[in-house]
């Protein structure tokens, strides 16, 4: 039913660094590995956290994430946490969330 079907939210995110990250495999592999120490396996299953590689924006160094919109405030604190990407100091901020990925995409990435 509708009703009971999870409600996503899509979370977009900016990595600041001193020299820029193209590899999105190494940005994925933090966000997850500090998401696995912050809220476990149990709070990354019910956060349905879906890093989407096809939305990283390589030279703004942004992107989004598809979360549930319970968990949207523990999956900030998560980005808020990683702070190396590859042996270089990075800050992960939360630009922005939108229940819809166009809107997502237009106002925070490509933006």
């Amino acid at each position: 039913m509708p009703s009971l079907r999870e409600r996503k939210r899509y979370l977009a995110f900016e990595i600041i660094s001193e020299q820029p990250i193209q590899d999105f495999q190494a940005v994925s592999r933090a966000i997850w590995q500090t998401a696995l120490g912050f809220l476990g396996e149990l709070g990354c299953a019910e956060a349905g956290i879906i890093i989407m590689a096809d939305k990283y924006n390589a030279e703004k160094q942004r992107g989004l994430i598809r979360v549930n919109n319970k968990s949207l405030d523990k999956v900030r604190a998560t980005l808020a946490l990683v702070d190396q990407i590859d042996k270089q100091k990075v800050i992960v901020r939360s630009v922005g969330a939108s229940g819809m990925i166009k809107k997502a995409e237009g106002k925070y990435i490509a933006a």
